[in-house]
């Protein structure tokens, strides 16, 4: 498996609808009846990928967007409404051949058998390029569409609450992470001539049983390309014990600082923390506008919003030249890659994939060329071995199928 050398910056673009600015949709350049097609969407991931970018991340949550921080503000002037990102990213997967694909779904109102069943499908269909962005539904408005708990309303000073359910979400990951694992690689046999589809002894029980879930195994989808489909996590660190969820579920984790400094000490906090396994890749997200044009196109959406943007994220305002040199500080900094969250769209999603892309390579720090058919393969990190697979006879295996 190639893979990209350690001197090259990763790329991914966070999509969400029309972008990240509120009144994007409102952008002449954008043509808002085609925000809920498949059209839309299949111009901007193969934009994307035409850019080399290592992958997109598709948004999706239990509830409609809102400006309040738990349940609905009734606003009309900004959108609401998304696809299922699992289903979107399926449908994007046979459109593109090298892009990574990271859909979220969320952990507390689903179970991780059918997650973890949508992912594998994923990486299936898409040939090794799939990902998963767990995130939580600690809102009780969005807990009102299921009907299964009560949740108090959300209140992140209330740490006690948010850390069960990143705790829960860590839970519902390794469910995921035995299921892809509960059929061994070779467990298909396919042959007509004998009759024999499968290899039942390759087929294992997982057993997992903990306080939110109770699973027995297998899985009904064959073992992922990737064997373990990449899992990313968006953390800030400022809520239940910071990074603690990536450290013990990730392979990816996402983070939000606002200047080198910052950058610095976040990725020294995250590599202190205990793991097991590779390395946690550091991905800091950025919301931008790229372009000459740039500073001009944001003002007018903040006119056009009737105030100015705000983000849990740092807004970037500038040129292609000027973000590749704040990129590569960072990188300096400790930090691996950058999840890029377009103002609006196309123009800022062309903005990184032709502007800034470029101004990376003139300074020797990005792609050519795909170097890799999987997203693993992209981001550098090896396929896993089956925790399942064992030399010894299978009738001393705990949990084989009988």
């Amino acid at each position: 498996m190639s893979t990209a050398p350690p001197h090259l910056v990763h790329l991914a673009v966070a999509l969400d609808g029309a972008g990240w600015h509120p009144a994007a949709w409102r952008d002449p350049a954008f043509n808002a009846r085609e925000l809920f097609t498949a059209r839309h969407w299949a111009k901007i991931v193969s934009e994307a990928e035409r850019g080399l970018l290592d992958f997109v991340t598709i948004e999706d949550a239990f509830g409609l967007q809102s400006t309040l921080l738990d349940g609905p503000d009734d606003r009309v002037d900004q959108v609401r409404g998304r696809f299922d990102a699992v289903l979107l990213a399926a449908a994007l997967a046979p459109l593109t051949s090298r892009i990574g694909l990271i859909p979220t779904a969320t952990t507390t109102h689903t179970e991780p058998f059918h997650v973890a069943m949508g992912i594998a499908t994923l990486d299936h269909v898409s040939r090794g390029r799939a990902g998963w962005r767990v995130q939580i539904s600690g809102r009780r408005s969005e807990a009102a569409h299921f009907g299964r708990r009560e949740l108090p309303v959300l209140d992140f000073a209330d740490r006690g609450h948010v850390q069960e359910l990143f705790d829960e979400a860590a839970d519902a990951v390794e469910v995921a992470r035995r299921l892809w694992d509960s059929w061994e690689d070779d467990a298909e046999i396919r042959d007509v001539a004998t009759g024999r589809f499968i290899d039942r002894d390759k087929l294992h029980y997982i057993d997992f049983t903990g306080p939110w879930f109770s699973v027995k195994g297998p899985a009904i989808t064959p073992r992922p390309p990737q064997g373990q489909p990449i899992v990313a996590v968006l953390d800030h660190g400022g809520v239940g014990v910071p990074y603690r969820l990536p450290a013990r579920a990730a392979d990816v984790v996402f983070v939000t600082p606002h200047d080198r400094d910052q950058a610095a000490a976040i990725a020294a906090q995250v590599r202190a923390l205990p793991r097991q396994g590779a390395p946690l890749k550091i991905f800091a997200d950025l919301l931008v506008f790229v372009g000459a044009d740039a500073a001009v196109r944001k003002a007018r959406l903040d006119e056009l919003a009737g105030a100015e943007l705000s983000s849990d994220a740092k807004i970037f305002t500038g040129t292609a030249d000027e973000l590749a040199d704040l990129l590569l500080d960072w990188r300096e900094a400790g930090i691996e890659g950058f999840r890029l969250r377009p103002g609006a769209v196309p123009a800022d999603v062309k903005g990184i994939t032709r502007g800034l892309t470029a101004a990376l390579r003139r300074r020797g720090a990005f792609r050519n060329e795909y170097e890799a058919d999987t997203l693993r393969g992209l981001l550098g990190l090896p396929r896993p071995l089956n925790r399942y697979a064992s030399p010894v006879p299978p009738q001393a295996l705990p949990g084989r199928l009988s």
